[in-house]
């Protein structure tokens, strides 16, 4: 059993017409169940309105679920008594950092949460200088987050996660708002963590080049899951993820159309690399 379970889960967005008190019901949810193992790297894929981030905002009770069970670390989400424990083990990034970030210096908003949890001065300290080198901001933890670019904010809310010593960070559309730099630092950041921290990573996002190096990618479409497997198993199945509304790597819709157009390539090619070493004996093949 993984660090994530969700069983069977559902959620309903609810809206009331004041006067005529007609509800309007939305299904966001319908019958998820996912296991995600510790210490994996996971990416959640889908158009906007698939249920992603919703699933996204079930991981550490921020919403609760209409029907089924969410368990971090075998703490069910709805119980009360549990929500601290399920909130330190499973952090939250959020799309906008702004939203999370309250400090006027970057040290002390890092060191806010271990603070709120009643860590020890000397403790927090130190879990603010390894969270800070961590994410590679030390240089700037005596600046205003306002002087920071988007990237670098958002390097500073996650740093501010990993300073509560969570088992697992949940990245909802964390580079949403993000120019490309941006993007691939967070992205790096991220990867980094995993690997060097062993912290497990559920990463919600619809930017495909993203989850290429994930260890599972999770599709969703209108409240399902629709596709799971490794990014080289997704990836292969393009029309599919068009059908999804989803984009694919660049590179691998050239591959796509390479392959249909005669050549013998394999399915699911991620990366430039990859393309240049499985075309260069296709074409020496053909020419010889």
């Amino acid at each position: 059993m993984g660090i994530i379970r969700a069983v069977n889960l559902m959620f309903d967005y609810i809206r009331r017409d004041e006067e005529s008190e007609k509800e309007e019901i939305n299904h966001a949810l319908r019958g998820v169940s996912l296991d995600i193992d510790e210490g994996s790297f996971v990416a959640i894929l889908g158009h906007n309105g698939s249920g992603k981030s919703t699933f996204a905002k079930l991981m550490n009770g921020i919403l609760l679920p209409s029907d089924g069970t969410v368990y971090i670390s075998n703490m069910k989400t709805s119980d009360e008594e549990h929500l601290w424990d399920v909130r330190k083990t499973a952090g939250m990034v959020f799309q906008n950092p702004d939203n999370q970030i309250i400090g006027n210096v970057v040290e002390e908003d890092v060191g806010f949460g271990p603070e709120n949890m009643g860590v020890p001065t000397d403790e927090i300290w130190r879990r603010v200088d390894q969270s800070l080198e961590a994410v590679g901001m030390t240089a700037y933890r005596l600046q205003s987050p306002n002087k920071l670019s988007g990237g670098q904010k958002q390097r500073v809310a996650i740093a501010g996660v990993m300073a509560m010593k969570p088992r697992c960070i949940v990245l909802d559309e964390p580079t949403a708002m993000l120019d490309p730099n941006g993007r691939r630092e967070v992205i790096r950041t991220v990867h980094e963590l995993n690997r060097q921290e062993g912290i497990t990573v559920l990463l919600i996002t619809h930017y495909m080049e993203e989850v290429i190096d994930a260890d599972r990618v999770i599709v969703m479409d209108e409240g399902h899951v629709v596709m799971d497997g490794t990014p080289k198993e997704v990836f292969s199945r393009v029309k599919e993820l068009k059908k999804y509304s989803l984009d694919v790597p660049q590179v691998t819709e050239l591959a796509d159309e390479l392959k249909e157009a005669g050549m013998d390539l394999p399915d699911g090619i991620l990366t430039i690399e990859e393309l240049v070493d499985r075309l260069v004996p296709v074409l020496k093949k053909e020419r010889a």
